[in-house]
């Protein structure tokens, strides 16, 4: 994925019929994976708490999700993400305070800013690929993931990349559109996999961001 893109997305609870709804809107099913993500943060959840999210996905590498600027409210979500190592260790030292750290890879970084892991779980992916009638080609398409993790949570996501900041509220709205499209309750709130699976595996740190946010806003 390319170095400083934005994504927006929207996660959904799948049903029986969505993969059929994706067909009659003129869905083509792009590719189904298999991969394990390992989701990295301190004790406390510094990461997690200031909606920061570090993430190695196996044969694809590290990725650091962080917050975008929009702040417009509604049930979607909006990330810059980092995928290149030094911009990932450089954001993490400034969300860590620790200096000094060099060109070094995210992986020697992870003892010096006293990351550990957190979560890792497998994914079975169907990955969808969409664009609405009308649109112009040059447009992003949408795509639309349906997830499986391996410890029995299913979730949809629909998803757009944008470019720059002023692309987003279009993106926004190529979402809504399809969320309706695919019978998505309009203000429904999907948890992510690695919030679920915090939740039933390490409770204490789920109880623990759920307290952050609350004081301190995600």
């Amino acid at each position: 994925m390319a170095q400083g893109c934005i994504e927006v997305e929207r996660k959904f609870v799948p049903g029986p019929g969505t993969e059929e709804k994706l067909k009659e809107l003129g869905g083509t099913l792009e590719h189904q994976v298999t991969f394990r993500d390992t989701y990295y943060d301190t004790s406390e959840l510094s990461l997690m708490r200031s909606d920061h999210w570090l993430r190695q996905r196996e044969s694809s590498g590290w990725e650091l999700k962080c917050p975008g600027a929009s702040g417009v409210s509604g049930p979607h979500t909006e990330y810059m993400e980092l995928t290149s190592e030094s911009a990932i260790v450089a954001r993490l030292s400034e969300l860590l305070g620790t200096e000094g750290l060099g060109a070094a890879g995210v992986a020697a970084v992870l003892g010096p800013l006293g990351l550990q892991e957190v979560a890792s779980f497998v994914t079975n992916r169907s990955t969808w690929k969409l664009v609405l009638s009308g649109t112009d080609e040059q447009e992003p398409t949408l795509r639309v993931d349906l997830d499986t993790a391996d410890f029995g949570y299913a979730v949809g996501e629909v998803e757009v990349l944008a470019h720059k900041e002023a692309e987003v509220p279009a993106a926004l709205a190529k979402i809504l559109t399809i969320s309706s499209m695919l019978g998505v309750p309009a203000q429904e709130k999907a948890p992510a996999k690695l919030i679920m699976y915090l939740q039933r595996y390490r409770p204490q740190d789920y109880q623990r961001l759920l307290d952050g946010y609350s004081s301190e806003g995600p």
